[in-house]
């Protein structure tokens, strides 16, 4: 196996736990070509930085034609030996790009919901998708399958940073005066938007009284993290929170972003990219999970604590290209809703009072 070209392009997450795999290939395959294609900034940009891959492609397919989509795939078509697309990435877009690559081995998985009618059947070296694994542990049977070998090995996430990276971070500690006793709680409010996913949002209202209670209990510095897009609810956050220790955290760069996020001591998260940046960077989990299968994407390998209030009807959100729905009558979406500020806090307690030791 002499090319292989990863098809990252389902989000910033995904691609992230896909980094145990990438470093499982380079070690079982030191001279191979490693190549990946993106389609999201903050994936190219995570990718670029990794050492184990040695070119990153990026297209924005959502935002380019039929035709520039199609002109630009064939422009890698039969240059590499096999294409893995990342788990998950349950659509028949990507299913065709690599199809179109027209490598020998087109890995994927073969998925328990819609898989025939997303075109799975186009990849020839596929592993049965189980509700029970990890997104990282399927990652690296799809590998598996690929090198034809048992791998007994689950590496960490990575997201490396450059100096660069961390200068910005620490030039920004400077400015806001941050002492290195200080107590930092990372917020990521947001998450994604498409298939209708806004709704695994724990409440803005909810995140603000988290961070008074916080402030005003242990003096805490509040960081609030969210991509351009997710401004107006972070400064909706820092307005109900009131107080000049609530922070918004924008930069220019999203490793940038990653880089001020090493410094919190716990990480309070939705079900988001967020949530796997936090686990990267070992840090104290709190992660809101509503309808998601928590065993598909719990924090991989650091302290975490899931906050969910177990519905009989949950987990409800699998991986297939359907919209998030919830056929509840009483209250929609009452797995993530109904999840309280108490319980939170609790938890964000328990870790402190393990790091105050």
């Amino acid at each position: 196996m002499k090319k292989i070209l990863i098809i990252a392009l389902s989000g910033i997450g995904d691609a992230l736990m896909f980094t145990p795999s990438i470093e499982l290939l380079r070690k079982l395959l030191p001279s191979a070509k490693i190549d990946a294609l993106t389609m999201f900034t903050g994936a190219k940009e995570m990718y670029e930085r990794n050492p184990f891959i040695d070119h990153v492609y990026y297209f924005d397919f959502l935002k380019s034609s039929i035709f520039s989509s199609l002109k630009f795939s064939l422009k890698l078509r039969n240059k590499y030996d096999a294409t893995i697309n990342v788990y998950p990435s349950n659509r028949k877009e990507y299913n065709l790009i690599s199809f179109l690559l027209g490598a020998k081995s087109r890995c994927a998985a073969i998925y328990v919901r819609k898989d025939f009618q997303n075109l799975g059947f186009l990849n020839n070296t596929r592993i049965n998708e189980v509700d029970s694994k990890h997104n990282v542990q399927t990652n690296i049977k799809i590998i598996e399958k690929l090198l034809k070998i048992n791998i007994n090995e689950e590496p960490d996430l990575s997201f490396p940073l450059t100096d660069q990276d961390e200068l910005v971070a620490s030039n920004y500690f400077n400015e806001i005066k941050l002492k290195e006793k200080d107590l930092v709680i990372g917020f990521h409010p947001g998450s994604a938007t498409l298939k209708n996913h806004i709704n695994r949002r724990w409440a803005p209202e909810k995140f603000a009284a988290l961070a008074i209670r916080l402030i005003k209990d242990f003096g805490a510095s509040i960081f609030i993290f969210g991509g351009p897009e997710e401004n107006e609810l972070k400064n909706s956050i820092k307005n109900m929170i009131g107080l000049s220790s609530a922070f918004i955290i924008n930069t220019k760069t999203f490793p940038q972003n990653v880089a001020i996020a090493k410094r919190c001591n716990v990480f309070v998260t939705n079900d988001s990219s967020m949530m796997h940046i936090a686990s990267a960077l070992k840090k104290n989990v709190v992660a809101l999970i509503g309808p998601t299968n928590v065993n598909y994407i719990h924090p991989w390998k650091t302290n975490y604590k899931i906050i969910s209030l177990n519905l009989d009807c949950s987990p409800c959100f699998f991986y297939s290209p359907r919209p998030l729905i919830c056929s509840r009558a009483d209250t929609k979406y009452k797995c993530i809703k109904e999840i309280e500020v108490d319980t939170v806090y609790n938890a964000v307690i328990d870790f402190i009072n393990k790091i105050k030791k």
